[in-house]
């Protein structure tokens, strides 16, 4: 353990750096309240996206590595501001129409269009917890609903009430000169029709712990600030949610960060302590916006769990998380394939080597043996070219290749398979385009058969890689991924492909050589 322990204070790995900088916070004294407190934030607007497992994923591998260094016990929890009033209707949810009768209500009263749940908040926040619960997440999860109306927040919002105009002056020194004047850090929750309102205060009486303000008709109402009456704005929410809870760290999207003077400011007006954060970019869809859960934008976990294991998103999210990422399909079979090769590398490095290794990080310092002996990619093209309906059907050239593989010694070169024959018929199918060869590239092709209708040296990808190459280079091509890059398109449907001696040596030197034929014969454009 003190190999492990001195390894990881001084990699720099970016868990056990935010780690180490949160130890600094309680150098001089344990915390009181027995515990290092982690929280994530969820907004239930619509359906949880990738980055909200991204948060929870990034912060349990930060509260790991904090494990590893320190003896203070930690907590992890997942809070779901599910009183948030539902201000648009999600794009990618049943019954639009029903939902638009319940704009600005809190997302616990508006009803589940799917019917499944007693509310959309209560469907949302059952879909991130099973999510969580899928990865293994240790959390615990927190319903602002019940929050607000259990009491737990009851003494915090007295507090907001006292210091009202400390917490204003945070607020309107950020608004825009319009907003100023209807701005209230309190959000009353109308007696009668239960929608969050938007209004200025007549009055914040601190000694009662009341609000006064009129609603939209103009009549006059009166309501305590606890019990559930009130909610606070969402920038005021986060600060006085850390200093009702004491919370340690939170990260969040670069898109908060000109925001965190603020929540810090109204958790040190309210008593707190301000915690370590750290801000992440943003995950991006394939037109380059940002992913939206009202919109539906991006990848799903779900889709992501379609087609690879939970463990290649765990690693996706580990890679470079100061750096926008672009979610979308085709990034997952790089995800898995350097998954892998991280695996297959972790068992011959040092302590200082395995804790810098994202696979250590994802399983939590017991990372398993890869027994993928055919990459991803490479079972992608299987798929392509055999016309496989399911993982049984590639196992026959799998075995051919790597005659010890097999489904039950090789569970998670099995289960990829399964996910390259689905990856391949509902992604790439559709989008192959295939092409004739020019006379240079018919001539340098017709060539390889040639080579390989006499070859006898046996299914290794190396020596057939270098009479792949041989070919592009007696053949003049230049640079020699032109021939590569013809190989593909022609042969394949795609611009992008694999090692080309790996795959004629995973697929068959016949098979290859029938799939030549075809593709000089133009039978694959027909």
């Amino acid at each position: 353990m003190s190999a492990l322990r001195d390894a990881a204070m001084k990699s720099k790995a970016w868990p056990f750096e935010e780690a180490r900088a949160l130890m600094k916070r309680y150098e001089k004294k344990a915390p009181e309240k027995g515990f290092v407190l982690f929280e994530t934030g969820y907004g239930p607007s619509g359906l949880p996206h990738i980055g909200t497992f991204g948060e929870v994923a990034r912060t349990t591998m930060i509260r790991r590595a904090f494990e590893v260094m320190s003896d203070i016990p930690t907590r992890l929890i997942c809070f779901s501001d599910d009183v948030d009033g539902m201000r648009k209707v999600p794009e990618n949810v049943p019954n639009q129409e029903m939902l638009r009768g319940h704009m600005q209500m809190p997302l616990t009263s508006v009803p589940d269009p799917y019917g499944e749940y007693e509310s959309f908040g209560a469907h949302n926040n059952a879909m991130l917890r099973r999510f969580l619960d899928t990865f293994g997440f240790q959390y615990e999860f927190i319903s602002a609903t019940e929050f607000y109306k259990s009491g737990q927040f009851d003494a915090t919002l007295r507090l907001c009430a006292e210091r009202y105009d400390a917490i204003m002056a945070i607020m309107l020194a950020s608004l825009r000169e319009e907003r100023q004047q209807t701005y209230s850090c309190f959000l009353p929750i109308h007696p009668e029709t239960g929608r969050v309102l938007y209004v200025p205060m007549k009055e914040v009486n601190a000694a009662d712990g009341t609000i006064t303000f009129d609603d939209e008709t103009g009549r006059e109402w009166t309501l305590p600030v606890t019990g559930g009456n009130v909610k606070l704005q969402w920038k005021p929410d986060f600060g006085a949610r850390w200093a009702a809870l004491d919370v340690d760290f939170e990260m969040y999207g670069k898109d908060h960060s000109t925001n965190t003077p603020i929540y810090d400011g109204i958790c040190e007006v309210l008593g707190g302590r301000k915690p370590n954060h750290m801000t992440y970019e943003l995950f991006l869809d394939d037109q380059g916006q940002k992913i939206s859960k009202s919109k539906g934008n991006g990848l799903t976990i779900d889709e992501w769990l379609t087609y690879a294991a939970t463990e290649s998103l765990s690693y996706f999210m580990y890679q470079k998380p100061k750096t926008a990422k672009r979610m979308h399909f085709d990034v997952i079979p790089r995800a898995v394939d350097e998954y892998h090769q991280q695996l297959r590398a972790y068992g011959a490095q040092d302590v200082d080597g395995q804790v810098s290794n994202p696979v250590w990080h994802i399983h939590e310092g017991h990372p398993p043996e890869s027994h993928m002996v055919v990459s991803f990619g490479m079972l992608l093209n299987l798929a392509s070219v055999s016309g496989a309906k399911d993982a049984r059907a590639l196992w026959g050239f799998i075995k051919r290749y790597a005659p010890d593989a097999s489904p039950e010694g090789n569970p998670d070169l099995d289960a990829a398979a399964g996910y390259a024959v689905r990856y391949f018929a509902d992604k790439i199918a559709p989008t192959r385009q295939f092409r004739l060869a020019t006379d240079k590239e018919w001539a340098a092709m017709d060539d390889l058969r040639k080579r390989l209708a006499v070859w006898d040296g046996g299914p290794y990808d190396e020596a057939l890689q270098s009479m792949v190459f041989a070919v592009g280079k007696e053949h003049g091509f230049e640079p020699l991924r032109d021939w590569f890059k013809a190989l593909y398109e022609v042969l394949l449907g795609a611009s992008d492909g694999p090692r080309f001696g790996g795959f004629i040596a995973l697929y068959g030197v016949e098979e290859t050589i029938a799939l030549i034929d075809r593709g000089l014969s133009g039978a694959l454009v027909a």
